[in-house]
């Protein structure tokens, strides 16, 4: 009996050692994750900071849109002290304002800046602009600034 148990203990012991992984092993399964890691984050960091451009023409186009409901209820866009806030909040020198304008309040653009209005803007129409990630004028990729076609 003692042979048997001494027989069926070394073989649980072989079979508990075949199961676990050796320091090598790991350290190697680590390197590959991180190769891969540096090979794949940088596109996908790329990919997301064109998507952050790309939601900030689309609420731009619809400031602007909503910029035009305003102009057909009170006669004229808003000016540059009502500002976009008017799009949400009736001005006190509005008359015929039918809004709110926009659904869940003024957005702020993909980095959590405001977005900027002028009327006029530089080219005489009204201006929205985002400042891009770098909140600076200019700028190139991620800090280029963003605008509507006004």
């Amino acid at each position: 009996m003692n042979r048997w148990i001494a027989r069926r203990s070394r073989r649980l012991e072989g079979r508990r050692a075949g199961l676990g992984f050796t320091l090598i092993e790991i350290l190697v399964v680590i390197a590959i994750i991180a190769l891969l890691a540096g090979l794949v984050g940088p596109a996908v960091m790329d990919r997301l900071g064109g998507a952050k451009s790309k939601t900030a023409g689309i609420q731009i186009a619809d400031l602007d849109k909503s910029l035009e409901l305003f102009k057909l209820d009170v006669g004229r866009y808003p000016t540059n002290a009502e500002g976009l806030q008017s799009l949400v909040a009736r001005p006190g020198s509005a008359g015929g304002w039918n809004g709110p304008y926009l659904k869940g309040g003024l957005p702020t653009d993909p980095w959590g800046n405001p977005y900027r209005y002028a009327n006029p803007g530089p080219n005489g129409g009204i201006e929205i602009l985002s400042l891009g990630a770098d909140n600076a004028p200019g700028g190139e990729g991620e800090n280029a600034d963003v605008r509507n076609a006004h």
